[in-house]
C-alpha cells in the first residue's frame, strides 16, 4: 500500500500566495546583500600598488623660462653631475659611488635608485659587495647608530675603498665590518633622494612653511600630529612634528631623509665628500687620511679662477647646486575618473595633514623660480614615525624616530620606498607609516578602515605623481 505525500507547508499555499513569499525573501536578500556593495564577490577584490608608472619620464628637463645664461650653467652643471671621478680626480679614499648620476638615476638623472643597481658593480677586488646591495635592489648608504664605545655615531661608513685600483697605487685599507655591525642591530640605511624641483624646494621662504605648519591646527591636533618651531633657548620646547632648524643662522633646513641640510650647495658639498670622498671648499678635509691613500693636494674640487669659459670657473659641488636649482619639478600623468577620486580621498584621510599639496616660492633671484606654485606634497617638517621606521640616528634637532615629510611629486615612477629602500609596494610602505609612537596611526586607520576600491582610488592617484 503505498503511503500518501506528505505535503511541505508551501505545497498547502495557493500560487499567488507563493509568488508574495518569493518576492519577500528577494526583497529581503537585496536589502542584505544590495548590488555593487561590498558583497563576498567583490570583496574578492583587493588593492594593490599598480607598479611604477611607464610612459615618459616627464623629468630631467631644465625650468622653463630659464635665460639664455642660466641654462648654460644648467648644462654645465648636468655634465658635472654626470662625471665619473676617478682617484685623480678625487675619488676615495673611501666612497659608495663614484657619479652624482649613479645613484640619481631614476626615473631620469637627478632621481633616485634605477632599476639595476650601480653598487653592484663599481668596485672591484680586493673590495667585497656588502649582503645589503643587491643587483636589482636599491642604492644604499649605511650608517652606523653607535661607536664601539657606546657613544651616538649616526654618520655614514661607506662602502668601498680605493685599495686595489690601478689608480691607487699603495693604499690598503679594509672596508668596515657591516656583518658585526648588522648582528649588533647597528646598521641602518638611506636611499637617495630625487631632486628634481629642488630649487623650487629651496626657495620656500620659512614663514610659509610655519604659517603651513599653524594652518588646521584643530584637524591635526585631533589626529595626534602637533607641531610648532623647534628653536632651542629659554622657554622653548622641542617636540615632533617641527622644522629642523640650522645651527648656524637658525633658519629652517630642508633637504635630506631628516631635512638635515640647508641649502643645495650644502648638499651638493656635503655628498661630494661623504658619498665619493671628493674634497671640496665646504669639506676640505679627507674623511680618512690614511697616509698612503691620499694622492692630490686639497681641497681636490676647487674654483678654476683661471678658466677661459665662464661656466667652467665654478667649482663641481658648485656645478651640482646649479643643475639641482634648475631642475624642474617632475610632471604628473593626465587625471582619471580614479586619479580625481583619489586625490579626493588622499585629502579626506588625512594625508594631507603633513603632505601639504602646494606650498609657494618667494621673490628670487632666478625669475624662473620665484613665485611660484609648487606641488610638492609636504609640509617639510619633521614628524615622529614610531618604532617600525625609527633608525636610531639623530642629525641636528632630528631625533631617532623622526623623518621629514617626504615630497611626494615624483612618486609615481619611483621603484623603492621609505628611507632605507625596505619595500618596492607602495600600499606596503603606506602601512609602515603605523607603528607605536607614529603621528601617522589615526590616519592609517582610517586608510586602513576603506573599501578595497577606494583604497585603489589612492593607490592609483599617488601613481599619477
Amino acid at each position: 500500500m503505498v503511503s500518501p505525500r506528505r505535503l511541505d507547508p508551501i505545497d498547502a499555499l495557493s500560487p499567488k500566495t507563493r509568488v508574495r513569499i518569493l518576492l519577500s525573501v528577494v526583497a529581503v536578500l537585496l536589502f542584505v546583500c544590495p548590488p555593487f556593495s561590498e558583497s563576498p564577490i567583490a570583496t574578492a577584490f583587493m588593492a594593490a600598488d599598480p607598479g611604477v608608472r611607464g610612459g615618459p619620464a616627464g623629468a630631467g628637463d631644465p625650468l622653463p623660462n630659464l635665460t639664455k645664461a642660466e641654462l648654460k650653467f644648467f648644462k654645465s652643471g648636468s655634465e658635472a653631475f654626470n662625471e665619473v671621478e676617478g682617484v685623480g680626480d678625487g675619488l676615495g679614499p673611501r666612497f659608495n659611488m663614484d657619479s652624482c648620476a649613479g645613484c640619481h638615476a631614476q626615473p631620469a638623472v637627478g632621481g633616485t635608485s634605477p632599476f639595476g643597481n650601480p653598487q653592484f658593480t663599481v668596485s672591484g677586488p680586493p673590495n667585497v659587495v656588502p649582503f645589503f646591495i643587491t643587483p636589482n635592489g636599491p642604492v644604499r648608504e649605511a650608517r652606523f647608530k653607535f661607536k664601539p664605545d657606546g657613544t651616538r655615531d649616526g654618520g655614514v661608513h661607506d662602502l668601498f675603498t680605493i685599495t686595489g685600483r690601478s689608480d691607487a697605487p699603495g693604499c690598503s685599507i679594509l672596508q668596515p665590518d657591516f656583518v658585526t655591525a648588522a648582528n649588533n642591530n647597528n646598521l641602518i640605511f638611506r636611499i637617495p633622494t630625487p631632486v628634481f624641483g629642488a630649487g623650487l624646494i629651496e626657495n620656500i621662504p620659512d614663514n610659509v612653511i610655519l604659517a603651513n605648519m599653524a594652518a588646521e591646527k584643530a584637524a591635526k591636533v585631533s589626529m595626534g600630529i602637533t607641531g610648532h618651531p623647534n628653536r632651542h633657548g629659554p622657554g622653548r620646547v622641542t617636540t615632533s612634528g617641527t622644522p629642523n632648524i640650522s645651527g648656524n643662522d637658525g633658519s629652517i633646513t630642508r633637504f635630506g631623509w631628516k631635512a638635515q641640510n640647508k641649502s643645495l650647495l650644502m648638499f651638493s658639498g656635503e655628498a661630494y665628500n661623504v658619498e665619493m670622498g671628493v674634497t671640496n671648499e665646504l669639506f676640505p678635509q679627507e674623511r680618512d687620511e690614511t697616509p698612503s691613500c691620499l694622492f692630490n693636494p686639497l681641497p681636490e674640487d676647487t674654483t678654476k679662477f683661471d678658466a677661459g669659459v665662464i661656466t667652467d670657473v665654478p667649482s663641481d659641488a658648485e656645478k651640482f647646486a646649479f643643475f639641482m636649482r634648475m631642475l624642474a619639478p617632475p610632471t604628473p600623468a593626465p587625471g582619471t575618473p580614479s586619479i580625481v577620486r583619489g586625490r579626493s580621498l588622499f585629502n579626506q584621510v588625512g594625508c594631507t595633514l603633513c603632505h601639504t599639496p602646494i606650498l609657494t616660492t618667494g621673490t628670487t633671484a632666478i625669475a624662473a623660480l620665484s613665485n611660484k606654485q609648487v606641488d610638492l606634497f609636504s609640509d617639510l617638517l619633521l614628524h615622529q614615525m614610531g618604532k617600525g621606521l625609527a633608525d636610531g640616528i639623530v642629525q641636528g634637532n632630528a631625533g631617532p624616530a623622526e623623518f621629514r615629510t617626504a615630497p611626494l611629486w615624483g612618486l609615481g615612477q619611483r621603484i623603492f620606498f621609505l628611507h632605507d629602500g625596505r619595500t618596492a609596494d607602495l600600499l606596503e610602505a603606506i602601512g609602515q607609516h603605523q607603528s607605536p609612537g607614529s603621528e601617522a596611526n589615526n590616519v592609517i586607520r582610517i586608510f586602513n578602515g576603506l573599501p578595497q576600491t577606494q583604497k585603489q582610488h589612492i593607490l592609483n592617484f599617488l601613481r599619477s605623481l
